[in-house]
């Protein structure tokens, strides 16, 4: 399902951009589509599936975007609710669009199966959640998993789970879980890294703004970049100010095509179209007349362009040798006129 074509799949997260409103939501969901977007994510949980309501301290934010809320506020209002889960999936199956969510609990899995949803990503705060991860695992679909914050053993325990389900389609995105993210933090030799230990695809989970940081992890090998996005992050939403917007995620994709078919395959070779270019290379020449019998010396030749004569390399095998026969400068040099 996630395969990759001439470039790593691109997938938009909706997230509580859509502002609370069901249209926006399907709005932004054919505006990434038609930017060029391989697949859109969102989240389905409630306020509920994620916490409780309480003004305890430990259930405040205190800094970065959403400081001031708690938990519990803030997602009663990104959340994208249960009830929007038929309209979304229905919208997309007969629109062209691969639609996936990120469930938060056994209610919400239950929800996506029944809308139909074709495949499940767990976010970096719940990769701790086995029981979560096994749950969606065992309807057999492909997975996508989240790796922020996680230690390498709980990344082991994870995989674990998923794989014991008969899960062959996995990605482990590497993820920078800041908001918005730091370029400096983010490690993408982890990219290489995951998908060499587990076997699997992985990726990019990515909160900062520009594609320099996409372009490098693919070149790295990710498969898969996830990047939030709006139409314009001027218009809020609780994930707008480190979301791509359209002129963002056409850029992404275009750039993302480019590095990747300019990746080519491991090893040296050469394109058919240049080995006519190599016959401007250097070439040793004959650049002083020689005679029969003539011992050739340094000062007969020349190493210059094109490339007719002896290649360069091979000059000291004909150094101190006799010429066969009469030699009239200047002539691409022969080892066969030489013994």
């Amino acid at each position: 399902m996630f395969e990759k074509r001439d470039h790593a799949v691109i997938v938009a997260e909706l997230s509580g951009n859509h502002n609370g409103s069901l249209d926006r939501a399907i709005e932004l969901m054919e505006l990434a589509h038609d930017c060029g977007a391989d697949a859109i994510k969102i989240q389905t949980y409630t306020e509920d599936s994620l916490t409780i309501d309480s003004d305890r301290d430990e259930f405040m934010l205190k800094d970065g975007l959403w400081a001031g809320q708690s938990y519990y506020e803030l997602y009663k209002k990104a959340k994208t609710p249960r009830e929007w889960m038929k309209p979304l999936f229905s919208h997309a199956k007969a629109h062209g669009i691969l639609l996936f969510s990120s469930p938060f609990s056994f209610a919400d899995v239950d929800c996506l199966e029944e809308a139909g949803c074709p495949a499940y990503k767990i976010a970096s705060y719940e990769l701790n959640d086995l029981g979560l991860i096994d749950y969606c695992a065992s309807f057999g679909k492909p997975m996508v998993m989240s790796t922020g914050l996680a230690l390498e053993e709980e990344i082991d325990r994870a995989v674990e789970v998923v794989r014991k389900r008969g899960v062959t389609d996995l990605t482990l995105l590497h993820c920078e879980s800041r908001y918005p993210a730091v370029a400096e933090k983010f490690n993408l030799k982890a990219i290489p890294y995951l998908k060499e230990k587990y076997g699997c695809k992985s990726g990019l989970s990515n909160h900062a703004l520009g594609d320099e940081l996409d372009i490098a992890a693919i070149a790295l090998g990710a498969d898969m970049i996830e990047k939030h996005f709006t139409d314009d992050r001027k218009k809020g939403g609780v994930d707008s100010a480190f979301s791509m917007d359209t002129d963002d995620l056409r850029k992404l994709v275009k750039d993302s095509k480019m590095v990747t078919s300019a990746m080519g395959r491991s090893g040296i070779y050469l394109h058919d179209d240049e080995y006519a270019a190599r016959a401007g290379r250097r070439s040793i020449y004959l650049v002083k007349d020689i005679k029969k019998g003539e011992v050739l010396t340094a000062s007969h030749v020349k190493s210059i362009r094109p490339a007719l004569g002896l290649e360069p390399y091979r000059l000291d095998s004909v150094l101190g040798k006799k010429a066969l026969c009469d030699l009239k400068a200047p002539v691409p040099l022969k080892a066969e006129d030489f013994s």
